[in-house]
């Protein structure tokens, strides 16, 4: 199959933090259709924050730029392995108004900011969208050994390999992206604020996440489709 085409971007300064979480409770959370994915019996809870840079439907010579931050987890759906979101917050007010009206996708205007130092980024979120859940995030995070590209069927293939995603708004909906491999390095992470967890209606995980920062990758996006 070719890849999506339909939107092209970069996406950079990536964190991705895991924590382990119980299948069953993920499963309540799950519209109809979908079902938990685990790897060596686990589910996941992933926060994911990360710039979309230059984003531009196909042959557009002008794109836009904004922060991005998602609470997602891993599922089986009727299109094959994907992510689900529980939220997209986002630093860019047209997006989220397009979004929402016309896929009834969990986008959330967010106020953010994302600061590099040297090797270190630090990324704020302060949801402001009306009538919606408080959410924060803050979090300063730094590369901590080599780089590597997981290895299929691994941990870190599990949670960052995924070129399918689901939402559930009116109905449940379907997107197709396309890039190169992951190229990850464990990461050091200040975690001074997260709230996602609460605004989605679950418990705060215990213990510390699997964190991971990537390299810049480029990306091909399809269009958004109904199941």
């Amino acid at each position: 199959m070719a890849a999506p085409r339909w939107l092209e971007m970069t996406w950079r300064e990536g964190l991705f933090c895991h924590w382990v979480a119980d299948p069953a409770v993920v499963a309540e959370t799950l519209p109809s259709g979908l079902s938990v994915a685990t790897h060596d019996g686990d589910a996941y809870l992933g926060v994911v924050a990360f710039v979309m840079d230059d984003i531009r439907p196909r042959g557009s010579p002008v794109g836009l730029s904004f922060p991005e931050l998602n609470l997602r987890t891993y599922v089986e759906g009727p299109n094959g392995p994907g992510v689900y979101f529980y939220n997209l917050d986002a630093a860019d007010r047209l997006g989220v108004a397009v979004a929402r009206r016309l896929f009834a996708l969990p986008y959330y205007r967010a106020e953010m900011s994302v600061r590099r130092d040297g090797d270190a980024v630090r990324f704020t979120s302060r949801r402001a969208h009306r009538d919606a859940p408080h959410a924060r995030f803050d979090a300063t995070y730094r590369p901590d050994g080599e780089a590597f590209v997981p290895d299929p069927g691994s941990r870190a293939a599990f949670l960052v390999e995924n070129y399918r995603f689901y939402t559930s708004g009116r109905r449940l909906y379907v997107g197709e992206i396309a890039h190169e491999p992951w190229t990850l390095r464990e990461a050091r992470v200040d975690l001074r604020a997260n709230t996602l967890f609460e605004a989605n209606g679950f418990e705060r995980p215990d213990g510390e996440p699997t964190a991971h920062v990537a390299d810049p990758i480029d990306v091909t996006a399809d269009r958004i489709r109904r199941i």
